[in-house]
C-alpha cells in the first residue's frame, strides 16, 4: 500500500493491534516486593494494576487500578521502571499486550496492612524477599519481577519482551 493514503479508521485496521496495562510496583521498607494473589488470571501473583480504559494514560491507569485494588490513593510522582511487551497469542489473546510498570516506592507495614482487597479480584497480599518469590511464581512472572526490581535498584528502566 505504499503511497496510498487511508483515513485513520481504515489505516488502523492494517496495523498490529494492542491492548495495554499499567501497574505500580511496591516494596516494603526492607526492600521486599509486595504482590497480590489474583483470583482469576494467568499469572497468580500481580502488582496493583490492570488494563487501560479508553482515553486513559498509563499513569492514570496505574493510579486508578491501585485505588480500586488496594483502597490506597497513591500520590507519588510517575517514575517508569519498565515496559513489557507480550506478543499476540492467537485465540488466547488476539492482540499484542503492552504494559507500563511504575515505581510505587516503599510502603510501611501499616500501609500494606491497610490494603482493602476486592475478593472478586485478589485474595491476599504477600511480602517476600525476591528469591522467596521464585518458588511460588511461574518462571515468566518471576523473570518480570526480578527485572523490574533490578531496574528500581539501579535507577534504570527495563524493557521486557515475551
Amino acid at each position: 500500500m505504499t503511497g496510498t493514503w487511508l483515513p485513520p479508521g481504515e489505516y488502523i485496521k492494517t496495523i498490529a493491534q494492542a491492548t495495554s496495562y499499567a501497574c505500580l510496583y511496591f516494596t516494603d521498607t526492607a526492600g521486599r516486593p509486595v504482590q497480590l494473589r489474583a483470583t482469576r488470571a494467568v499469572e497468580t501473583w500481580q502488582w496493583p494494576g490492570g488494563n487501560m480504559d479508553p482515553g486513559e494514560s498509563p499513569w492514570e491507569c496505574a493510579v486508578r487500578e491501585c485505588r480500586e485494588e488496594t483502597g490506597m490513593a497513591f500520590e507519588g510522582e510517575p517514575r517508569l521502571l519498565g515496559t513489557h511487551f507480550i506478543r499476540h497469542r492467537g485465540e488466547a489473546w488476539p492482540a499484542n499486550h503492552i504494559g507500563f510498570i511504575f515505581d510505587g516506592g516503599a510502603l510501611t507495614d501499616e500501609q500494606i496492612a491497610a490494603f482493602v482487597l476486592d475478593p472478586a479480584e485478589h485474595t491476599e497480599v504477600q511480602v517476600r524477599y525476591l528469591e522467596e518469590w521464585r518458588a511460588i511464581m511461574a518462571p515468566a512472572g518471576f523473570d518480570r519481577l526480578r527485572e523490574i526490581d533490578a531496574a528500581r535498584w539501579a535507577g534504570t528502566v527495563s524493557y521486557l519482551e515475551r
